[in-house]
Order: structure tokens, then sequence, then C-alpha cells
């Protein structure tokens, strides 16, 4: 009796293995024509570890240069347990982010669903999505040149500063993360860093963040489930925000949430995706732009020497102790240059997740419908045919040139799904670096580029030496 069945269980186990070798390589087989040329790699897993081995986020890694050089700018592989078009080309990612809802559709793997949330506006589709963007838009339009806004970023940055007197060294990283949440917290939920509710959002937030970028297994005690947990917490905390808000009405804070409280429009669960989507990219991303640019520049003199000038004449022009105002902002031309150029290097983002809804002819051949695409934009942003010295950091480049209709530069994706909070990013980043180089001087400690895991991050945290001007 036992020998039968330890023979069922083989035999089931070799049915298992068999289907997933079957379902591996049909897709190969029924579109080997027709689609990119390419490699599935190992059945199941693909060529997905390749794929996310580690590498310089100022380069495309070995994997795209690899597949590349053999087999063109656009190849199909096995990637994240799907058969996948990859495009390392300018005019197929800009198609794809243009045809958003009608051919192609978001498509984040099923465990990033579960940690950011089902209502979360990076994941959901169709009008649900265009319902949830238009708000977000409308909320920044409104927030972006707010006097208030505006003086709070900058309050927040000299604050950060002032906690460096004394100091020869600091991990940037964690000061520029530091000034992010303490911006956006307040923005979105009106909390200052000192309250109780803003310390309990950043111990769970910082949960969130590293099973962000964990392994997705869903096990007691594993990151993935403590940071599914985390996002729990970070939702109750929010919804007892909003309750108070509503039980006192009228003591209006003009923030995010006073805003979001007056949509009829979205659910409560909408409302709180939406502010755990904001501090999302208010505090990760914007930090991270923060950082690279700070990288850059300590490698490029002239720029930084350029950048100080432009801010000196700023400051020349008001009193004081006077807050910067958005004409202030809108004189930082060499500034956005600065920026742009740190985003077009460092590649914050390197690819986004969509699928084929249908089967799509793109030059002379056909992307199947029901396969995942992913555009990747590090590669169009280092493309040495698009880009003179690519690898180069060089600001100059952006002079007179338009970034809102440039196919070569989507740091902040495109079409429907173009992040909406990307200015708000630049604003901070730019009143940050006005003190910045008005008073410190600083140099890296030893060699700490950005790495792309495929999530960026620093290894060291970006040590720097300061020194006060």
């Amino acid at each position: 009796m036992f020998g039968s069945f330890v023979g069922a269980a083989f035999i089931a186990l070799l049915a298992l293995v068999l289907l997933l070798v079957f379902n591996h390589f049909i897709p190969l087989v029924l579109h080997f024509k027709s689609a990119p040329s390419g490699c599935f790699g190992w059945p199941v897993v693909g060529e997905t570890l390749s794929f996310l081995i580690p590498h310089s986020s100022k380069s495309i890694g070995r994997f795209l240069d690899d597949h590349c050089s053999r087999y063109g700018k656009v190849f199909k592989s096995h990637l994240f347990c799907s058969p996948t078009v990859v495009s390392c080309d300018q005019e197929l990612n800009h198609f794809i982010l243009q045809n958003e809802e009608k051919l192609f559709q978001c498509s984040y793997p099923k465990p990033i669903h579960g940690i950011l949330g089902k209502s979360s506006m990076l994941v959901v589709v169709g009008d649900t999505h265009k319902r949830l963007r238009s708000q977000a838009l409308s909320l920044v339009s409104t927030t972006k040149s707010k006097v208030g806004y505006l003086n709070d970023i900058e309050r927040m940055a000299v604050q950060v500063m002032e906690s460096w007197k004394g100091k020869e060294q600091i991990i940037f990283c964690e000061e520029a993360r530091k000034f992010t949440f303490n911006v956006i917290v307040k923005q979105v939920l009106g909390l200052t860093p000192d309250e109780p509710q803003s310390t309990e959002i950043l111990e769970d937030f910082l949960t969130f963040m590293k099973g962000l970028i964990s392994f997705p297994l869903y096990i007691p005690g594993t990151p993935y489930a403590r940071a599914v947990q985390a996002r729990a917490r970070i939702s109750s905390t929010v919804k007892a925000i909003i309750e108070e808000r509503k039980r006192k009405g009228a003591n209006k804070r003009s923030d995010f949430l006073d805003m979001l409280l007056q949509v009829n429009s979205l659910s409560e669960d909408e409302k709180v995706s939406f502010v755990l989507d904001s501090l999302l990219g208010g505090y990760e991303t914007t930090s991270l732009l923060m950082a690279m640019a700070v990288h850059f520049l300590g490698q490029s003199p002239l720029a930084l020497e350029q950048l100080k000038s432009e801010h000196q004449n700023i400051r020349s022009n008001k009193r004081k102790d006077e807050y910067l105002n958005w004409e202030d902002y809108k004189k930082m031309e060499f500034t956005q240059n600065v920026i742009n150029e740190a985003l077009r290097c460092g590649n914050i983002v390197k690819f986004v997740h969509r699928k084929a809804i249908k089967d799509v002819r793109f030059k002379d051949y056909v992307i199947p419908s029901g396969w995942k695409v992913l555009p990747v934009f590090s590669a169009v942003h280092l493309d040495t045919s698009l880009h003179e010295n690519a690898f180069q950091f060089h600001p100059w480049r952006w002079e007179g040139q338009s970034q809102t209709t440039c196919k070569k530069f989507t740091p902040f994706g495109g079409g429907p799904r173009f992040c909406p909070g990307s200015e708000l990013a630049k604003v901070e980043t730019a009143f940050f670096l006005h003190h910045l180089v008005l008073n410190f001087r600083w140099r890296t400690e030893g060699v700490d580029d950005p790495m792309a895991y495929p999530y960026v991050e620093f290894q060291r945290g970006l040590s720097l030496k300061i020194d006060p001007n």
C-alpha cells in the first residue's frame, strides 16, 4: 500500500513538472515566427534571476547588454513567471506608454498588489485609475505653488541642515529620507515630526519599505509578511486620523487629507490607499533623487560651481531669512538641468510592468495578447545613439530641450500613468539643493555608486564628509 502511495505521488509530481515545462515552452512554440527573437531560459523561473542581478544604476547591466547585442533592442524572454517582451527601444517604449488601456495595461506581479493594497493607484487599472489619477492631479496642482507648502519645504530643509552643526560626516540618504518624510507627513496628514503619530507611521513605513523590496513569501516573520502587517497598521493610523478630522470638522489644516475628505467620489479604502501612495512617492523616490543629485554633483566641480552661482544670484535678490517662492523656483533653470541629468544617469525607475491586452503589431513583429511587456527606461536613458557621451553626467545637455515631449527621457513614466507628483519631487530637491550649496561643501567618503536591485539604493547610504561654507 505504501508503495502504491509513493508511486502515485511520483506520478503526480512528474505530471506537475511536465505541465510546468509545457506551460513554459508552449508560448515559445505558438509564437515562434511572429514574436521578437530571444530566449525563454529555464522552466518556471525563466531568465528572471539573471535579469535581477544587481548592477550599477548608471549602466543597463550585463543581462540587457548581452541580450541587446544578441537579439536587438526588442527581444522576448520569460520573466516574473510570464512570457515577456523586453523593450530597450525608445519608439516602442513611447508606443507602450501612450497606448495604456488601449493596447496595454498595467500588470505588476500579484505580491506587489498584496503589499500596496488593491486600491493603490500604482496597481489599479481602467476607470478606477483614471478617477484616482484625476484627484491626484487636482491635489498636486492646488498644492505645488501654495505659499505654506513651499515654506514648509524650506523650513524643514533648514532644520535638517542645522542638525549637522558640529558634524564632520553624515549618511546623506538617511538625512534625505528624514527631510522627505517630514515634508510628506506634514503635507499629506498635517503632522509635525514630533507628534506620536508621525513616529508610529515612520516605524511602520520603514518596515513596509523593507518588505516592498523583499522576496514575496508570506510566512510570519518574513520581511514581506511584516510589511503587509505594517501596511495594515499604517492604514489603521490613517483611518483614525480621518475619523478625528471628521469629528473636529471646522479645524481645517489645508493639507491633502482635508482636500481628500471633500471628495465624495472616493471610498474610504481609496482615500487611505491614496495617502499611502503619496507617502511612498514623497518619501523614497524623492530622497533618492536628492541623493543622486548630490552624488553626481560631487563628481562634477564645474556643474556644482554653476549651480552654486545660480543660487547665490537668487539669494542676493532676497532679504535675509526671506522664504523662497514659486517665482524663485522658476528661475532655477540650471538646477532643473542638474535634476534631469541626475534622473537620466541614476535611473531611479529602471522599468515598469505592462501586459498586452490584445495582439499588438509593431514594425515587423507581434507582441502576443497576454504577454508581459517591460519598457526599460534606463536602456533609453543610457543609449549612446540618443545621448552624446551617455555615461557622463553633463547637465548642459538639457539646455534648450523640452523634457515634457522628449521620448528619450522618461524618468516619471509617460502617457496616462505619468507620475502626478513629479513636480513636487523636483521642487523639494531644488529647495534642498539651494540651502545645501550655499551653506556646505562635501565630498564622498569612499566608493559608493547607486546600485539597481532592481530598486535603487546606495550600498553605504552615501557617506559624506561635510564642511560649512
